[in-house]
């Protein structure tokens, strides 16, 4: 039985639309054009030219509109339910602010208008700046980054250029176990080598362990906190002290500044620079790869290093993108990011204010540790003595164990309660790790609707192992091969049409 209210509904099975195509049929009604009609062949470099037209599919606007509306049926939203999904910060987004995003003045904004007839959207830009610079701590704030991981390659972009400027270039970035997933990545773009950095028992880092990986040729230390654990690295203070007597910087990815805003800001323990993903925390429905926005802030020395342009307020009281930072290390995108994903955040911010800010630190942790609580017996949290910040990890390891049943099963199965699934194998430090983060938009039912729905798997798992093996048997598509999906996808019409099984 579903423990969450409207799993059933109509499912509609949809073709490709180049399948609903019909000869000779079409959606608009548009009249002969009253010029002479030119050949592109004539005007456009013949290399871009195509021996034949694009073949469209020919539908009426009926079919158009019913094909993509039933298409969207087979996705799953935050606006559907609840989204657990660790280190995602899947939030319900408040309604206002897609209104705001949508302001013509806003929405239909020339990326090149002058500077003197974009005075509201910069004076926004300026602003928001210096709301995430209370929030953060930091002297300096660049919004341009496009996404979470660009904020991260900006900031140790920086952080090079800086070191270099010092004829100090350094060649290592330590990054813990429990760091977020991208940091190796970002390291490897800047030119550095990757050294790993063990956690201790209690799933933080050891300061011991950082001394002594913490060389004269290390640049930076790259860690998360609170860490992909859902756990505060309670040694952070000391740890920075280390990293900077060796003149090492320390960033902190802010992928998980949800649970602490209001409360902690990362410079008073000890980050030089970090990235905001704008898109979790400030609100943006995020996913299948945007809209992102991954502003940075620095503090002390690494404040000229930003990239240009950055919204100042002149004397005279008026905003202006500047370029006139010598020592930036330029542009890091086209345009001023996304923009409408910051006029998200900067509504956001001012309808919550301070008190709002840091009441949702305050329910994103509690909400964590109430899940943490109902399913701890069932489902063992390894690290952490029974306590979490906006996350929880657990293990299905005991259960894996009794049953047989894999933690990829206990996803499945958890689809036909009606909810999407968590975050699962990830971190890699917890074996069979299933990782939820209820964020502070959840209800108490629906967080205890959830935890039913998974102590309920874990009984039907030693009931009848062979049937649980087999979800999802309520969607509209049972168990796809994913192994073989990611190794041989099929991307287009006419490789589906030809495939050979």
């Amino acid at each position: 039985m579903s423990h969450a209210p409207g799993t059933k509904s109509l499912g509609f099975d949809e073709p490709l639309i180049f399948e609903r195509s019909r000869e000779g049929t079409v959606g608009a009604n548009i009249p002969e054009p009253s010029v002479r009609e030119v050949d592109p062949k004539t005007i456009l470099p013949q290399n871009l030219v195509r021996a034949e037209p694009p073949d469209f599919p020919q539908v009426s606007e009926p079919e158009v509109f019913r094909h993509f509306v039933r298409l969207s049926t087979w996705n799953f939203s935050v606006d559907h339910g609840f989204y657990p999904l660790g280190s995602c910060t899947m939030k319900y987004n408040p309604k206002v602010n897609e209104w705001a995003a949508r302001l013509p003045g806003f929405s239909e904004l020339h990326p090149y208008t002058p500077d003197r007839l974009a005075q509201g959207a910069i004076q926004l830009l300026f602003e928001l700046e210096q709301m995430l610079a209370e929030i953060s701590g930091m002297e300096a704030i660049s919004l341009q980054p496009a996404a979470g991981a660009q904020g991260e390659l900006t900031a140790l972009k920086v952080i090079r250029r800086y070191l270099q400027d010092q004829g100090n270039p350094r060649a290592k970035v330590l990054i813990p176990d429990t760091a977020h997933g991208t940091n190796p990545a970002t390291c490897s773009l800047n030119g550095y080598a990757i050294v790993p950095i063990p956690i201790n028992e209690s799933g933080v880092l050891d300061p011991r362990d950082v001394a002594a990986a913490m060389t004269d040729d290390v640049a930076a230390l790259m860690l998360t906190n609170p860490n992909t654990l859902g756990l505060f690295e309670t040694h952070i203070a000391e740890v920075a002290e280390i990293v900077h007597a060796k003149g090492g910087f320390i960033f902190g990815d802010g992928a998980n500044l949800n649970a602490i805003m209001g409360k902690a800001r990362p410079v008073d323990f000890g980050v030089d620079a970090m990235q905001f993903n704008i898109h979790k925390t400030f609100s943006t429905p995020h996913g299948g790869g945007g809209p992102g926005s991954g502003p940075i802030g620095v503090s002390g020395v690494l404040a000229p290093y930003l990239p240009i342009p950055r919204p100042v307020k002149r004397p005279d009281g008026e905003y202006a993108l500047s370029f006139d930072f010598p020592q930036s290390i330029g542009r890091m995108r086209s345009f001023f990011g996304n923009f409408s994903t910051l006029v998200r955040a900067y509504t956001y911010l001012r309808e919550l204010g301070a008190a709002g800010i840091t009441r949702i630190a305050e329910i994103a942790v509690l909400n964590a540790n109430y899940l943490l609580a109902l399913l701890e017996d069932r489902f063992p949290v390894p690290y952490g003595d029974g306590r979490c910040m906006h996350e929880c990890v657990a293990s299905d390891k005991q259960l894996r164990k009794q049953t047989g049943v894999s933690t990829l099963d206990v996803a499945k199965r958890l689809i036909d309660q009606g909810f999407h699934p968590p975050t699962i194998y990830f971190p890699l430090v917890v074996e069979g790790a299933l990782m939820c983060e209820p964020t502070e938009t959840e209800s108490r039912e629906t967080i205890e609707e959830f935890a039913t729905a998974m102590i309920s798997l874990a009984e039907e798992a030693a009931r009848d192992t062979a049937a649980f093996k087999e979800a999802p048997q309520r969607t509209r598509l049972g168990r796809l091969d994913e192994t073989r999906a990611a190794r041989k996808p099929i991307l287009t019409a006419a490789a589906a049409s030809n495939r050979d099984g």
